[in-house]
């Protein structure tokens, strides 16, 4: 017996993006992003992770960028147009997005926000990213990714 099918599967085979699932035992508690890519036996470099910010402005803002980086909160306000920008907290992001902590992907949140996919997606062939739930992965093509969500490649990491 597979594993049902989560939002985010249905939301890509409607868009007719191909994509492949693997999952990993969440029974350990690790769900960080390292602990993910290791599980899931690809580079952490090819793994991305979602994070959820708000704006000075109240907006929502998304990035998603490899698991071994940090979000550089500077050049995210920045590219965000945004007089500063913190992490959405962890408490809001169920009600926001829809998805919780670990099992947050760009792909079926509640509205579609603004989302800045991390420069160095856009010249790999796949990149991982959460499948809508703790357990799931999806890799896709960053290009079909981006233009699904209507995302944008940036530079957004530290330095």
């Amino acid at each position: 017996m597979g594993n049902p099918k989560t939002n985010v599967m249905r939301l890509l085979e409607q868009a007719k993006i191909p994509y492949e699932v693997t999952t990993y035992e969440v029974a350990d508690g690790k769900i960080d992003g390292q602990a993910v890519a290791a599980k899931i036996h690809k580079p952490a470099e090819q793994v991305y992770k979602t994070l959820v910010a708000v704006g000075h402005s109240k907006n929502n803002y998304v990035f998603v960028v490899p698991v071994d980086e940090e979000l550089d909160l500077k050049k995210a306000s920045k590219i965000a147009g945004e007089k500063s920008i913190e992490m959405l907290h962890v408490k809001d992001l169920q009600k926001t997005t829809g998805y919780i902590r670990g099992g947050c992907s760009p792909i079926g949140m509640k509205k579609l926000f603004k989302t800045f996919i991390h420069q160095s997606a856009e010249s790999r062939e796949e990149i991982t990213v959460s499948g809508g739930k703790i357990g799931v992965q999806v890799t896709l093509a960053p290009q079909a990714l981006c233009d699904y969500i209507k995302g944008s490649f940036e530079d957004v990491i530290k330095a």
